[in-house]
């Protein structure tokens, strides 16, 4: 997978019919180049300080065993709401998610935004400037 380490993000789409979420990045690197990044069959998703200029530090694979007490605090608060899906305990969940074959996507960032993603897959495309058309 392309490194999106000191990559800008330009904007995010969560698409919650489609179950999709893709990120607009550009790298700062020699050759700058915009580089997507799509999650697909995403059950949910936290993100925290979307600022102008956000930048990525790195976008990780986690052990789905990290995720739940990672989130603890979260999981209680949007139990009730179904956060991620409806569940009876942690186990449970748990069992899903590994069953499912979802894939913990953490973002950490030197500056803005940051969060993960439960998503079945990632990928990530990458396209010099001048091969894409400008808006």
């Amino acid at each position: 997978m392309p490194s999106l380490h000191d990559n800008i993000i330009l904007s995010y789409e969560v698409d919650l019919e489609n179950e999709r979420i893709r990120m607009r990045t550009r790298s700062s690197h020699a050759v700058p180049k915009n580089m997507d990044v799509l999650f697909s069959g995403v059950m949910a998703h936290a993100f925290d300080t979307p600022l102008h200029g956000s930048t990525i530090f790195d976008l990780d694979e986690r052990d789905l065993k990290h995720f739940i007490p990672y989130n603890r605090e979260l999981l209680e608060s949007g139990k009730g709401q179904g956060l991620p899906v409806s569940y009876e305990s942690y186990d449970e969940l748990q069992i899903r998610l590994i069953k499912e074959k979802y894939k913990y996507m953490v973002i950490s960032s030197s500056y803005g935004l940051s969060g993960w993603v439960l998503a079945k897959s990632v990928e990530i495309s990458v396209q010099e400037m001048g091969d894409q058309d400008e808006a």
